[in-house]
């Protein structure tokens, strides 16, 4: 069996979740390199909540000597200066929120390269078990919501928090009887906050894995549109969203419910308070135990405290998000790669080009796919593999640049273990062709230079003509310059072959994998791609996953392989005498080009 035709568990299903401290802990650490702009932030914060808890002692003191005692001198400078206090607030308003935004930003910054890092160093048996959407969702949106946590939404739970405890105590030195009632009825609400949260964030983790899969559903339709229309499955495919799209709807509107019940409440039990305090403070008043200014500084205290009692009930959801977000983005970041640098890593460098298999074998799950493979190629030979889909020939290729690991036995090249060199070494040298062939987003002269940023104009033209592009190329709107569109999809198969080809050309590799096959183009541009071949094979070690008769011919070793196994080897005179299987596939696949030709 092939190793991308078979199955293995999401990669992120049997991670064991952290507490929800752990995850903030971890989250708040990546504020440290912009200490100082944390720190300004909360400094900010301080010198708001001073002010924020003298202005109501101040509104009393213009009310009880100001308005009461009839002193308008006194009344006319102490409102200038409480205007002059409410503008040193704006100032400071303004350099927290700055502040705060500059560090949750670049912690976005710092958690997405970090993503970007990951996703490139992880394995193919990662890739393989993940879906692009799901990352997707991780990498923008999730860290989207770390970046508010560290953000706007801690200033704010640390301004309702801090707000909560000195209102609290400020309204107990001025009177105790008020400030009782206002003590007594705060950890009710807290309570139902903390009970808000703790139910929200298992309902938002479940929303956001809908919003990665709606977001996978998009991913695949847009990219496989052309199949989809071939096919005639819009109706099917636009079932299958609305089917998604629903699952997310219900779970949003839960998460509405939760929130219309518990998010009203919470100001509910705020305004009884005021209303309490009018009621008993009016009272006191007019048994004239409290003064019409202490008063006014408790309602407006207890003003204050709603905005920060509503922030806890927008703002604690939130945080409950954001430590789904942070387990959803910690999953990926704390992935081990399968294959990996061993330490003692050196860089290699390959001479000759000699290639050993030596009892090697591979399973990917429970499922065998490679059983005891063993070979040697000598440099400069061409191997060429055979055998039906799933018999293991795209497993031995992805073997040799370590996209995996074998499970049991070793490769060498050049006599050496490649799990002793350094990825990059290998990989850098080791040219890669196959029949999907993956073009970005870029210019023509980008795509073949890819991976090679020393080479100059003379180099990809001289690699471009050597692969039979060059004469297309300039036929091109802008030439080397052209924009070949999102996965080249702006050229056709044997145009986007011949510049993969070109690009290892200019890559100019010791060993060669290549995938001979040339369905669906013409005669003449089947021509080019078999000379751009032969021009490619020339002196290098090639793997080649023979699809066409002038390859088994050419092959200095040809592997026929069956069920994981080497069922036969040799040249292709030698095998058409005496192995059945080989006979078998010539007949089948080979022989009408023999015929044709």
């Amino acid at each position: 069996m092939s190793v991308h035709q078979s199955s293995a568990q999401n990669p992120f299903v049997l991670k064991k979740s952290a507490s929800l401290w752990q995850l903030l802990i971890r989250v708040y650490g990546y504020l440290k390199p912009y200490w100082k702009h944390t720190a300004g932030a909360y400094l900010s914060l301080l010198g708001i909540l001073a002010l924020s808890a003298s202005i109501p002692q101040f509104i009393r003191w213009i009310i009880d000597t100001g308005i009461e005692k009839n002193q308008p001198q006194v009344l006319t400078w102490s409102v200038l200066a409480l205007l002059g206090l409410t503008l040193v607030k704006g100032v400071l308003n303004y350099f927290q929120g700055i502040l705060s935004e500059t560090a949750s930003q670049n912690v976005a910054y710092d958690l997405r390269n970090e993503i970007q890092k990951k996703l490139t160093q992880l394995s193919f048996s990662f890739h393989d078990t993940s879906e692009t959407g799901e990352l997707l969702s991780r990498a923008i949106q999730d860290v989207e919501r770390l970046r508010f946590l560290t953000g706007r939404a801690t200033i704010r739970i640390l301004d309702g928090a801090l707000m909560v405890l000195v209102t609290m105590i400020i309204l107990i030195v001025m009177d105790y009887r008020l400030g009782l009632f206002v003590l007594i009825s705060m950890p009710v609400l807290m309570h139902r906050a903390y009970y808000f949260g703790s139910r929200f964030r298992p309902l938002s983790l479940m929303i956001q894995k809908q919003v990665a899969r709606l977001t996978t559903a998009v991913e695949q339709n847009l990219r496989g549109s052309r199949v989809v229309k071939a096919y005639a499955q819009e109706p099917n495919e636009i079932e299958r969203f609305e089917e998604e799209n629903q699952s997310w709807f219900d779970l949003t509107r839960r998460a509405a419910r939760l929130q219309a019940v518990n998010v009203p409440l919470l100001f509910l039990l705020s305004n009884i308070g005021i209303v309490v305090i009018v009621l008993f403070g009016g009272y006191l008043v007019i048994q004239q135990e409290l003064t019409f200014g202490v008063l006014i500084a408790f309602i407006t205290y207890m003003g204050q405290l709603i905005e920060p009692v509503r922030r806890l009930g927008i703002i604690i959801p939130a945080v409950a998000i954001a430590g789904s977000s942070a387990e959803r983005i910690f999953d990926i970041l704390d992935t081990v790669p399968d294959v990996k640098d061993a330490p003692n890593a050196q860089t290699m460098s390959i001479i000759n080009g000699s290639v050993r298999f030596d009892q090697v074998s591979f399973s990917y799950g429970k499922q065998t796919v490679l059983s005891e493979i063993d070979f040697e190629v000598q440099p400069g030979q061409i191997v060429a593999l055979l055998g039906a889909t799933g018999s293991g020939k795209s497993t031995i290729i992805s073997l040799i640049p370590r996209f995996y690991d074998p499970t049991a036995g070793k490769i060498l090249v050049d006599g050496k273990d490649i799990r002793q060199a350094t990825l990059y070494s290998l990989r850098s040298q080791i040219g890669i062709v196959l029949q999907e062939t993956t073009l970005f987003a870029a210019s023509i002269r980008e795509n073949i230079g890819f991976g090679q940023s020393n080479a100059t104009e003379e180099d990809i033209i001289a690699a471009a003509k050597a692969a039979q592009a060059h004469e297309f190329i300039i036929r091109s709107p802008k030439g080397y310059e052209t924009y070949v569109g999102e996965r080249g999809i702006t050229l056709s198969g044997g145009q986007k072959q011949r510049i993969a080809i070109a690009r290892v050309l200019l890559m100019n590799p010791r060993l060669l994998i290549l995938d001979d096959a040339t369905a669906s183009v013409d005669t003449e541009t089947e021509h080019l791609i078999q000379t751009a071949f032969e021009n490619l094979i020339k002196g290098r070690t090639t793997f080649v996953i023979a699809h066409r008769l002038s390859t088994v011919r050419n092959a200095d070793m040809i592997l026929v392989l069956d069920h994981g196994r080497i069922v036969a080897r040799g040249t292709h005179e030698s095998l058409l005498k005496t192995s059945r299987q080989y006979l078998e596939i010539y007949n089948r696949q080979l022989k009408h080009q023999e015929l044709a030709a």
